[in-house]
């Protein structure tokens, strides 16, 4: 910066505009071969931005001198004189701007960079964040002590590996597939891994211990918990029977829905009397003993439709409908309610009085609510669905201090209806209480009772099927079998690939039947 004059400063309200030139008795070094030269050529105006100025956009206008280099062996014959920390070649902004550009892009990437680059008033594309983020230089590659390896969806069924130090949490490389033989080469190739960390895939296992014999194989926080998870979403299908009873019991104040009440609030609809015919029909043909094929053919039905009809007892049956989800209405059915009665009728009123209470939802759907009022009939009331299989899980697995107090009034109900759900819920907290602590003394405990659920009780003191429910008894399922994934169902059943995919047994042409003569030669 010794080497510049600055000439004048102008300030304005939209930028701040620097005009220097270089010295011209100071010789340069020739960016070709480093030789000092002082014989000047030409003079030219480079622009460069630098960082803003009172939030106001600098522009630099650098008047540099081009110079003849004197070593005739040098390819290049003229070159620009360069400024230590303030030009770069083939550059237009000053190192101070450009690693600004560059910290950006690696915090936010190419959007977010844009923004925020745009709040500090310089105006650049997210595309060329991106471009000047790709063009930041990767830091020298030192093999980790643990290596965190997992594999990563690119498109469709393609898969990629990426390797991570699992200390600093750091991108070491990727390639695409989940090959064993790559990671072994890579294993070898950089030694001095201690420990790597990868989930229960037998492509990465195999490829760890050809590449580290050494290095101890372990599974991290997450996969261990998305493999319990897993295990215990199963038990809960196979207990689904079991779900219901998470409910609330019935208000016995509240009585319940009889059949004449559904009858009435459908039986004025299109679909009701479409079905209340095709059930009249049905029945009147089946009962005079003619078969679901013929009265299929008869009414122009399929044969499934006409036995759903000819099994049913009354039409209210086939009408039966699920029930309604929740939705951002419910809270405020009883005003709707409460205004109604008071007169109040105008769908329209009614939406802008709740938009006032806090409601965000559409007018159609306040209209929809206040349709069965207008026929005379009661608004229909949400009622609560039982947990579905999935749900289940997550209300087992998530801590308890971050339930809701819907699930801290619902769970417990499980646990208490099945003895199964109950010794899963036990055995899933414990192992929690061991994650969170990072405390491995109670593990061989914990496997023990887990061997205990998986045998089963002793022959004295078997209960007998009849005071389970029908979906706990013994003899399908036990609580949190850990097994591996992908296992062969059949004896069989053809092993694993080295990329955990089923393989595929060629198909063998059919035996050749003795009797039959040969071909004839071509």
């Amino acid at each position: 910066m010794a080497d510049v004059l600055v000439v004048s400063v102008d300030v304005s309200d939209v930028a701040v505009v620097v005009r220097a030139r270089t010295r011209s008795g100071v010789p340069a070094g020739c960016t070709g071969c480093g030789l000092l030269s002082g014989w000047c050529h030409s003079r030219y105006v480079r622009r460069l931005a630098d960082v803003t100025l009172a939030s106001r956009p600098v522009r630099i206008d650098l008047s540099v001198r081009r110079l003849y280099c004197e070593n005739v062996t040098c390819p290049k014959v003229t070159f620009a004189e360069q400024i230590a920390g303030l030009t770069t070649r083939y550059q237009r902004r000053t190192p101070q701007l450009q690693r600004l550009v560059e910290d950006v892009g690696v915090v936010l990437a190419g959007r977010g960079g844009a923004r925020i680059l745009r709040i500090l008033n310089i105006r650049l594309s997210r595309c060329t964040v991106l471009s000047q983020l790709m063009r930041v230089p990767l830091p020298p590659l030192e093999t980790p002590r643990v290596l965190g390896v997992d594999d990563f969806a690119l498109y469709g069924d393609t898969y990629g590996t990426l390797l991570v130090d699992a200390t600093t949490r750091l991108p070491l490389t990727l390639w695409e597939g989940r090959d064993a033989d790559q990671l072994s080469r890579w294993l070898r190739e950089h030694p001095g891994v201690e420990v790597a960390c990868r989930d229960g895939s037998l492509a990465y296992r195999q490829g760890i211990a050809g590449g580290a014999p050494d290095a101890v194989q372990v599974s991290d926080r997450f996969h261990l918990w998305q493999g319990l998870s897993r295990r215990v979403q199963d038990i809960a299908s196979a207990h689904r029977g079991c779900l219901p009873a998470a409910l609330p019991p019935a208000d016995e104040s509240d009585p319940a829905p009889a059949e004449e009440a559904i009858g009435n609030t459908t039986e004025d609809t299109r679909a009701a009397r479409h079905a209340r015919r095709l059930f009249e029909a049905v029945q009147a043909l089946t009962r005079t003993g003619r078969s679901h094929s013929s009265v299929a053919r008869e009414l122009g039905l399929d044969r499934r439709t006409v036995g759903k009809y000819a099994r049913a007892r009354t039409w209210q049956e086939v009408m039966r409908r699920p029930p309604r989800k929740p939705s951002a209405l419910d809270s405020y059915l009883d005003y709707l309610q409460q205004r109604w009665d008071e007169g109040q009728h105008s769908a329209k009123i009614l939406h802008e009085e709740l938009q006032t209470k806090g409601y965000l939802g559409h007018y159609q759907r306040v209209k929809m609510a206040v349709a069965p009022l207008r026929r005379g009939l009661p608004l229909d009331e949400p009622r609560e669905r039982p947990p579905s299989p999935r749900e289940a899980p997550r209300w087992i697995t998530t801590h308890p201090h971050r339930r809701s107090l819907h699930i801290n009034d619902r769970l417990p109900r499980l646990p208490d209806h099945c003895p199964e759900l109950r010794v899963t819920h036990d055995l899933v907290r414990r192992f929690a209480a061991m994650l969170d602590n990072r405390d491995a003394t109670p593990f061989p405990g914990w496997l023990n009772d887990l061997t205990k659920q998986r045998s089963g009780p002793t022959r004295g003191t078997r209960r007998s099927p009849a005071r389970r429910p029908a979906c706990c008894r013994p003899g399908n399922h036990h609580p949190l079998q850990l097994r591996r994934q992908r296992r062969p169902h059949h004896r069989r059943q053809a092993a694993e690939t080295p990329d955990g995919r089923p393989r595929r047994r060629p198909t063998s042409p059919p035996p050749r039947r003795s009797d039959r003569p040969p071909p004839p030669p071509l």
